[in-house]
Formats: C-alpha cells, sequence, structure tokens
C-alpha cells in the first residue's frame, strides 16, 4: 500500500488547492476550517503565521489541519487513522508548546493520546460542543423588537457583551485582552456581519462569519442575563440565519456547548439540525 505523506502548503491559496475539495465534500463538518480560509484570505491572525497540514495517500487528501497560532489545531475528519501520527508529529515539531486541539469527538482523542504519548502532557477536555447545520428556518415565537445591522456607535456596549459571552462561553481565565479588536472586526463588516435584536434598545446579538462554500456560520449569540428567557436569542438567530439564506446561502452552521442544554433546544426548535459531535482539548505541559 502507498504510503501516507503529509505536505504543508505556504499559504491558504495552497492549502485551498490540496485540501479544498476535501474539505468541501463535507461543509457542514469542516465549515469551521472553510471559514478560518475564507477569512484567511484577507486578513491575518495572531503574531505568527498560519499552519498548513494535508495529508494524503496517492492522490486522495485523507486528512488535514489548520491552525492560526495561539489558538489550537483545528483537524478535519480523519479518513485513514495513519494520518494522525502524522499530524502529531509534524505539530509537535512545529509548535512544541501547542495549547490544544478541536476535532470531531473520536479524532480528538486519539490525537490527545499520541500527544500525551510523545510529550507526557496531559490534557483535559475544554469543551464537548456540537455542529448544527440550518437549511429552512422555523419562524421563532414571535417576540417585540426587530432585527437590525449593529452600528458601530455602539462598540463599547459590543466590547461588553463579547467579553461576557467570551467568559461565559470559554470559561473566566479566558483571555479576553483582544476582545476590543475582535469587536472592530464584526463593525468593519469584512466578511463578517453583527446584528442586533433591538426592542426599545440593544436586547440579543448574533454574528455571520466564516463564509464557506454554500453557507455562514452564526455566532457570538449572546444576550444579557437579565433579558433572558423573553424569546430574543431565538428570534435574533431565526433572524439573522433567514437573512443570510435570502442572501443566498444554502446552509448556516453553528456550534453548540453540549453542557448548555438551553441553547441546545433553542437552535433545534428554529431549524437546526445535529451534524457531528467535536470536543475541544487542552494541553497541560509535559516533557517534549
Amino acid at each position: 500500500m502507498t504510503a501516507l505523506q503529509l505536505i504543508r502548503p505556504a499559504d491558504v491559496h495552497g492549502f485551498e488547492s490540496a485540501a479544498g475539495a476535501f474539505l468541501a465534500a463535507r461543509e457542514a463538518e469542516h465549515n469551521l476550517i472553510l471559514g478560518l480560509c475564507s477569512n484567511l484570505r484577507t486578513r491575518t491572525y495572531g503574531p505568527a503565521p498560519p499552519y498548513f497540514a494535508a495529508v494524503r495517500r496517492e492522490d486522495r487528501v485523507v486528512a488535514a489541519a489548520l491552525r492560526t497560532p495561539p489558538f489550537q489545531a483545528v483537524l478535519s475528519t480523519i479518513d485513514d487513522p495513519g494520518a494522525l501520527p502524522l499530524l502529531v508529529d509534524d505539530l509537535l515539531e512545529t509548535y512544541p508548546d501547542l495549547s490544544g486541539v478541536l476535532a470531531r469527538k473520536e479524532d480528538a482523542r486519539g490525537f490527545c493520546a499520541l500527544w500525551q504519548e510523545r510529550t507526557g502532557a496531559t490534557y483535559r477536555l475544554k469543551t464537548a460542543e456540537r455542529i448544527f447545520r440550518c437549511i429552512r428556518v422555523i419562524p421563532a415565537r414571535p417576540v417585540g423588537g426587530e432585527l437590525r445591522r449593529a452600528d458601530p456607535a455602539e462598540r463599547d456596549l459590543i466590547v461588553e457583551w463579547l467579553i461576557a459571552f467570551t467568559l461565559e462561553a470559554l470559561g473566566p481565565d479566558e483571555d479576553v485582552s483582544t476582545v476590543a479588536s475582535i469587536a472592530d472586526h464584526w463593525l468593519g463588516g469584512a466578511g463578517r456581519w453583527l446584528y442586533i435584536w433591538d426592542d426599545g434598545g440593544p436586547v440579543s446579538m448574533a454574528g455571520a462569519s466564516g463564509e464557506t462554500p454554500s453557507g455562514i456560520r452564526i455566532g457570538a449569540v449572546y444576550t444579557p442575563p437579565e433579558l433572558r428567557g423573553r424569546g430574543y436569542a431565538s428570534n435574533c438567530v431565526a433572524a439573522v440565519s433567514q437573512a443570510e439564506l435570502d442572501r443566498g446561502r444554502r446552509f448556516c452552521f453553528l456550534f453548540t456547548d453540549l453542557a448548555n442544554p438551553t441553547s441546545n433546544k433553542i437552535y433545534r426548535a428554529i431549524g437546526y439540525e445535529p451534524v457531528c459531535d467535536v470536543d475541544e482539548y487542552r494541553f497541560e505541559p509535559g516533557r517534549v
């Protein structure tokens, strides 16, 4: 049998040329990687160049990975288990201080076991998530207010809400030092659009970013605690999703935290269907 080969494209264009068809064949599963690629065509992330890798057997791609330092590595679906050791070894050589990995549940566990074997590092589950896809919106129970685009004049409120969203979604130890610049990207409208549900003033928000060949990812969904339970988030996400489908998208995608049954129930009620589960792990230092 022909040996597996890992290749390292130099940039996003080379990565898409090498692995784009493989990724697009399962667009929902790979919506995060595909969305990052679309963003990387026009902007940079973090202090270091992104990492791109594809593993192939002859002319068939069987795995891919992307990292935008300092964030975790994101893996595609792994079609050949032999690809995991190649990715682990290459990432270890490139980033001995890799912070973690995000991948389909079984692939994430396999990667972590190999990383621990190579480095002695321990790993912990940060977030168990589920990818959802929507092709048809089911209208939410009507509430007062309406959807509109976020106004740059609301930057201070957006920063406040994004900090609260980040700490709530990722934990109190999460670094929020870059949130202000993230807010500026949201409000700048280059490849991402931030929406507000307005009922006599802003009461909820949701964004659309990370364009894929046929879709876009919905995220940054936040309602202040004192305004929850009134249907604002359901109406906001439903309206954003419908607006994106009306623009010609075939799909809207989103990630949910499986530890939050309320959000999972809300999204299913407005037409989102589960695709697969993904886990994010963080690594604790070991020997290298």
